[in-house]
Parts: structure tokens; C-alpha cells; sequence
């Protein structure tokens, strides 16, 4: 674990935390040699079990979803 001069931490505060939080890599803070504090990255946000099958029964299916939007007579390419 990395070790930090608390004067160097309280000159480079926010700067550190950044690094802390890209690397996840703790950073322990001393005063005159000693452990003051421990800057460790906050834990991962909990990821979902899956998104398959999510949206399931959100929608409602209205009529036929297979034929046509329109009638077959309506249809320019069809006519002669």
C-alpha cells in the first residue's frame, strides 16, 4: 500500500482522491511516520442479476404484430 506524508495529501487532496478512485488502489495517510487515515475507493455499485428479460410484462401487445400495418390494396408496389 502506498504510504503519504499528510502534508502531501492535505497540498494534493483532491488530485489523490481521483487517483484512489480510478486506480482502486488504497492510499494510507502518516503523521510523523504513523497511520492517521486509510483513503480506500468506495465499494462497486451492485450490477443488476441480468437485463434479459427486464422489461418483461411492461408492454402490452394490441393486434396482429405479424401482418401488415395496412391493407394489401393500399400498397403502392402492388398496383399495376
Amino acid at each position: 500500500m502506498e504510504k503519504m506524508a499528510i502534508s502531501k495529501f492535505k497540498a494534493r487532496c483532491l488530485a489523490v482522491l481521483e487517483r484512489v478512485r480510478r486506480s482502486r488502489k488504497p492510499i494510507l495517510i502518516t503523521r510523523f511516520g504513523e497511520p492517521v487515515a486509510e483513503v480506500t475507493p468506495p465499494p462497486a455499485p451492485p450490477r443488476p442479476r441480468g437485463w434479459l428479460g427486464s422489461l418483461r410484462g411492461s408492454a402490452v401487445i394490441e393486434g396482429d404484430i405479424v401482418g401488415p400495418a395496412v391493407p394489401e390494396e393500399d400498397w403502392e408496389a402492388l398496383r399495376p
